[in-house]
């Protein structure tokens, strides 16, 4: 669950950008969109492997 705390004098503009940043950096917006539909074993084979190729390139 992603959290935000406002901090003393912060405004509601950058608070909200920052859980904005955060949820998609966590990945929830695409782990929902993933789970809207039923995946087929292909699909499911074909998103690994294009996550997979994501992470080796940005290691």
């Amino acid at each position: 669950m992603t959290q935000v705390v406002l901090g003393e004098n912060e405004g509601i503009d950058s608070a909200l950008r920052r859980f904005k940043r955060q949820v998609s950096k966590a990945g929830i917006l695409a782990d929902v969109k993933y789970h809207r539909h039923f995946e087929t074993p292909q699909e499911k084979r074909k998103r690994k492997a294009v996550a997979a190729r994501r992470k080796r390139r940005f290691r």
